[in-house]
């Protein structure tokens, strides 16, 4: 393999600045190798709105009942506002670093560091969650048991591991073609959905869900609140556009675009057919069950029913594909940044002939498949913590985002600042409090990475600062290729 890696840096270099620049020395760039359609294909790949469509939602359906899709629809409209901050913040700071660069350019490098750990959690957890959802789809062709589906996702991740260390531009179009697949899975769905509704259409407002007796009772406000962190979850992924901007050709044009267009594309995709299997769910049991093959199957025939598991677990792999190239991008950008000790920095930066951090795309995907291992329910709760804590931090940097010289810097500004991030920043702390009720385990996990993250902050990188979490960015018009 051809590689190239970060240079040792001596403790004495004067501390750069935080802003636009590469520093010498810095690894091998990426390659601006992806255009709109291919960022676009890539980023709706990892928001995979199918995946999360029949692994998330069903898990939801439990607690939310018949509220399921009246949560997604305000989740959806949360991460309108979320997008806006998204797509300001990543057209400013184009990095592969994504929330962290964009975070730390405008609020501090400390914050940098916490918007990474968050980002880093969000970004380990996630795809081993999605991977564990293909055995669910596969018991047509074998069956297994709760150990079976976990090493079927510990398999998916280390695929996907194989994949991600190919070139981007290839991944694009495979993951493209799987893309097409699952859009026809949940095109399938919502038809065949739509055509068999035995439920009225007030149940979707009115959210019923099965008590523990088997009667019926109304969804209270607090439960649907706290459901809101699923939903932000099952939507996680159209920000995927700021992570591939240093990949970008032009990307303070590109990235807005495709962060918006990712996000209403998305969650079309997963809330239509989420309203048809809600209103043709037969009993609240067979709803709450959330056994989506087998009410697709009753719904349609055994070989239609095969078909759509088969899509739904092609766009799970896919899905994981795209997340393992994202992440490891991730920790690419922080070798270059150099938040470790010098031998990590240069393991992290090396890239191969392809064009691909293979070190860094190693470290997220073993680690990825040995969590399918971990409890299910907790890897779900923390995930959703970790996403709401994610947004507040963008959405808190994106208040600074027009001061001082910021305010002149070329890029897409959103509409109604600053009202849109001081609102977006107010629903999530209620999110926060509510899962603090709910959640309190899930809450803790998430606060104690960050204490142990702020920790290694104060005792190896603060005080090496002048040479340690330098955040660089990529030169948007040097020829990369």
């Amino acid at each position: 393999m051809a590689e190239a890696t970060l240079p040792t840096v001596d403790a004495g270099t004067p501390q750069a600045s935080v802003g636009p620049q590469l520093h010498d020395g810095a690894p091998k760039p990426l390659k601006r190798s992806l255009g709109v359609v291919g960022g676009t294909l890539l980023t709706l790949s990892c928001l995979t709105p199918a995946s999360s469509l029949f692994v998330i939602v069903p898990g939801m359906y439990a607690d939310l009942g018949t509220g399921t899709p009246l949560v997604l629809i305000i989740a959806a409209l949360l991460c309108v506002g979320v997008a806006f901050c998204y797509s300001e913040l990543g057209t400013m700071v184009p990095s592969a670093g994504g929330e962290y660069a964009m975070v730390g350019t405008l609020m501090g490098r400390f914050a940098a560091w916490i918007a990474f750990i968050v980002a880093g959690i969000v970004v380990m957890v996630v795809p081993p969650i999605i991977a564990m959802g293909t055995g669910d789809y596969i018991g047509s062709i074998v069956s297994l048991d709760d150990n079976g589906l976990k090493w079927a996702g510990a398999l998916v991740m280390i695929g996907a591991m194989v994949m991600g260390l190919l070139d981007l531009r290839a991944n694009a179009w495979v993951t493209g073609i799987f893309l097409g697949l699952e859009v026809i899975a949940a095109a399938m769905v919502a038809f065949l959905g739509f055509g068999n509704t035995d439920r009225p259409v007030g149940d979707l407002v009115h959210a019923k869900t099965l008590t523990e007796s088997g009667g019926m009772s109304p969804v209270s406000t607090a439960i649907l609140i706290s459901g809101l962190a699923m939903a932000l979850f099952a939507l996680q992924g159209f920000s995927t556009a700021v992570y591939l901007a240093e990949e970008m050709e032009q990307p303070r044009r590109t990235v807005s675009r495709t962060v918006l267009w990712t996000l209403g594309i998305g969650a079309a995709i997963l809330i239509i057919p989420t309203i048809a299997i809600t209103l043709a769910g037969g009993d609240m049991k067979a709803l709450t069950d959330g056994d989506l093959p087998t009410l697709i199957e009753g719904w349609s025939n055994h070989g239609v029913a095969t078909f759509i598991s088969l899509c739904i677990a092609l766009a799970i792999i896919n899905a994981a594909i795209v997340m393992v190239i994202q992440n490891s991008r991730v920790l690419y950008a922080s070798a270059r940044d150099r938040a470790w000790p010098e031998p990590i920095n240069k393991a992290f930066g090396t890239v191969n002939r392809f064009g691909s951090p293979w070190v860094s795309t190693l470290a997220v995907s073993i680690p990825g498949a040995v969590l399918c291992f971990v409890d299910l329910t907790l890897l779900n709760a923390v995930t959703g913590v970790a996403v709401t804590l994610l947004y507040l931090l963008v959405a808190a940097g994106s208040l600074a985002a027009r001061r001082a010289h910021h305010k002149h810097t070329p890029a897409w500004r959103m509409p109604l600042w600053p009202a849109v991030p001081v609102v977006l920043i107010g629903a999530l702390v209620y999110i926060m409090v509510e899962l603090f009720k709910d959640e309190p385990k899930a809450v803790y996990v998430t606060l104690g990475i960050i204490a142990a993250a702020a920790a290694y902050w104060g005792a190896y990188l603060y005080p090496r600062r002048h040479s340690r979490w330098v955040i660089t960015l990529a030169d948007e018009g040097a020829d990369q290729s």
